[in-house]
């Protein structure tokens, strides 16, 4: 059986094959989306996640996630890209329970066995996080793609935002930086501790992460994809009137992402975050290659959380002995500036 690689299927892989956060935005504003009085959150902020709340004790988490593949092995792209559309949900404070398939993959990939491979892959991660499979859809696609429809649960009451985070808070950081820039070394086979550790961090469920933080005063909270640390803290930071300060020297890294990074190796979609998001962000006095780092796209990245600076180290402490190893506090919340987020 020949070895089957998918990166050289897709120009774009994983999250930074997403449409620029500018460019979606100018759509989304000329759209009406149809709501009522049970929806709790939707299209018309910036959440991680749709909530509609059926009744005191019962809302329903809704998302839906697929790129294109990041990694060359079918199996891993499957566990990724599994983990990645759950995690909106854990970023609510919710609990996954079911899942739709969605592929697009062209005809002779599927007869090679490579399709059988990634659900496989996402089937074993769906498993791992107590999910259940209702269905899915597929299309012949020239382009692979894969991801998830999910629905999951939480307490309307319970329920955490990207809005929310208070002057004061620490923000601590699930999971290590650097997913895209480790991504576009492997199609270089180049840097390969980082690239294993990236592999191994984006098929890591943000799940632990949720539970662990659920028994700690979560102001915010987001989970850091596509859009970059800088796109998803400026969203956090907007929505809750305040400013973001991030301190590159606390930052989570994978093995080798500042000299890749330095060396050229960052995906086209980090230029297009930068180009989104610069008018709201200040990097104070700091080399290029850090801009490179924090617009950086994500796939399947860890859980931003804004909690009481009392709270912070303990909640770190709790992440490490649940074995989330790289989370770390990354910064702090002040006062409303001039910038969205500030990084030194």
């Amino acid at each position: 059986m020949r070895l089957i690689k998918l990166t050289p299927y897709a120009a774009k892989g994983g999250c930074a094959c997403k449409i620029g956060p500018h460019i979606l935005d100018a759509v989304l504003k000329s759209v009406q989306f149809p709501t009522n009085d049970h929806v709790l959150t939707a299209m018309g902020g910036v959440e991680d996640a749709g909530v509609y709340v059926l009744n005191e004790e019962v809302g329903l988490v809704q998302t839906v996630d697929f790129f294109t593949p990041v990694v060359d092995d079918p199996y891993t792209f499957g566990r990724i890209a599994a983990a990645n559309s759950l995690s909106d949900v854990y970023a609510m404070g919710g609990r996954p329970l079911t899942a739709l398939n969605i592929v697009g993959f062209p005809v002779p990939l599927v007869e090679a066995g490579a399709l059988t491979d990634v659900l496989k892959g996402a089937m074993a991660t769906l498993e791992e996080a107590g999910v259940v499979v209702l269905g899915g859809h597929s299309i012949e696609n020239e382009t692979p793609i894969f991801g998830l429809a999910v629905t999951g649960q939480v307490q309307p009451n319970k329920v955490w935002r990207n809005r929310g985070a208070r002057v004061g808070d620490a923000l601590v950081l699930t999971k290590a930086l650097g997913t895209g820039i480790m991504s576009t070394a492997l199609k270089g086979d180049l840097f390969p501790e980082g690239t294993q550790a990236a592999m191994a961090s984006m098929s890591m469920l943000n799940k632990l992460a949720c539970e662990v933080a659920k028994n700690f005063t979560v102001h915010a909270c987001t989970d850091i994809t596509g859009f970059s640390l800088m796109g998803h803290g400026s969203e956090m930071a907007s929505g809750s009137d305040v400013s973001l300060e991030i301190d590159t020297t606390a930052l989570p890294l994978f093995p080798h992402v500042v000299e890749a990074a330095e060396m050229g190796l960052v995906p086209a979609a980090t230029y297009g975050n930068r180009k989104a998001i610069t008018a709201v962000s200040g990097l104070v006095e700091l080399e290029s290659v850090w801009s490179d780092i924090c617009f950086d796209p994500q796939t399947s990245g860890g859980l931003l959380l804004a909690v009481p600076l009392s709270e912070a180290e303990e909640l770190v402490k709790s992440l490490h002995q649940a074995g989330v190893h790289a989370a770390k506090q990354i910064g702090k919340v002040v006062a409303r500036g001039d910038f969205d987020v500030y990084v030194r």
